[in-house]
């Protein structure tokens, strides 16, 4: 099934999308109890991010040819940042170049939804406690990236977190998935998760050794490479198989 947010006249909404493009709506997310309401309504041409989560937690370096092509080494863990909640951009909204940088680039990325708590969970547990899969652009502001240590100002800019358009609920198996980006119509980044230095499962149950995923929780789980600038006019694609495609212009 396909999870998605729309506006309503009473606010936003969760839904799930039907294929007659209806959208079925929820009482609240499903992570949180939601249930069928039983109302219908056509789904908008706008839809917003189909998530609001605690925190979003992102992998650096997790593909070892995205890792030597900014010259970095592959690390021996899991690299792991935070991107902030107001970085969350929804479908076929506009990413915003901001002034404090010459150089952004796009980062398509498999995103994963938690749908009940993890601490201290092994990788069975992970599977288990899954929602559902989605498209991530992890946006960057690479020179400012190059000259800090810290990762939060290069990566945490005002809608540098496009996710969506949707959060697919039925999912295979998840070192088989095809993770690609397209600026213009151009084919940039085709990379595949069994290309991972840490497996979605394996990488997951690491950060809840680290910090409690909570319901709603975004894990964005690493780029491979290919990534590249972005200018304003441009429309980026990032599409994850299994899934479908996330769109946004660059303004």
């Amino acid at each position: 099934m396909k999870l998605v947010r729309a506006a309503t006249p009473s606010g936003p909404r969760y839904a799930f999308l039907q294929a007659d493009g209806q959208l079925a709506f929820l009482s609240c997310a499903p992570w949180s109890g939601g249930a069928l309401t039983g109302e219908l309504a056509p789904a908008p041409a706008a839809l917003l991010t189909p998530v609001e989560p605690s925190k979003i937690v992102c992998v650096g370096r997790n593909y070892g040819a995205h890792a030597r092509e900014l010259g970095n080494q592959v690390p021996d863990e899991p690299l792991l940042f935070l991107k902030p909640g107001s970085a969350l951009c929804g479908p076929d909204a506009a990413i915003a170049l901001p002034a404090m940088s010459q150089r952004v680039e796009h980062e398509a990325e498999l995103g994963v939804v938690i749908g009940r708590a993890l601490k201290h969970a092994t990788p069975a547990e992970v599977r288990a406690a899954i929602f559902g899969i989605t498209c991530v652009n992890d946006v960057t502001a690479r020179d400012i990236q190059r000259k800090e240590v810290q990762f939060t100002r290069a990566k945490g800019f005002d809608t540098f977190c496009p996710v969506g358009p949707h959060v697919e609920t039925e999912f295979g198996d998840l070192a088989d998935i095809r993770v690609i980006a397209r600026v213009n119509g151009v084919e940039r980044q085709r990379g595949h998760t069994r290309d991972m230095v840490f497996p979605v499962l394996e990488l997951i149950s690491f950060i809840s050794r680290v910090m409690t995923l909570l319901p709603g929780d975004l894990v964005s789980t690493g780029t491979p490479e290919g990534v590249g600038p972005l200018v304003h006019g441009d429309t980026v694609e990032v599409e994850i198989s299994g899934v479908g495609m996330l769109r946004n212009a660059v303004r």
